[in-house]
């Protein structure tokens, strides 16, 4: 876990706001495929990956939240 505390915090926030959301018009990516998820409509692989792909810096910032102010 050395590896998240290596990262800066302005990193993950740029990431996960710009990466994370993008592209925003005419609404986040992230949010289109977490509704597809709910309703049951992600069965496309690639639509499985672009989920993944959209999560993984919320999912970085979320882990380096814990560890910084949870787990210390």
């Amino acid at each position: 876990m050395d590896i998240l505390d290596q990262i800066p915090w302005s990193l993950a926030i740029i990431a996960a706001v710009t990466l994370g959301l993008a592209p925003f018009v005419p609404e986040p990516h992230i949010w289109e495929k977490l509704k597809m998820l709910v309703a049951g409509e992600l069965a496309k692989p690639i639509d499985m990956f672009d989920l993944l792909l959209h999560a993984a810096p919320w999912l970085l910032l979320l882990l380096k939240a814990l560890r910084e102010f949870v787990l210390k």
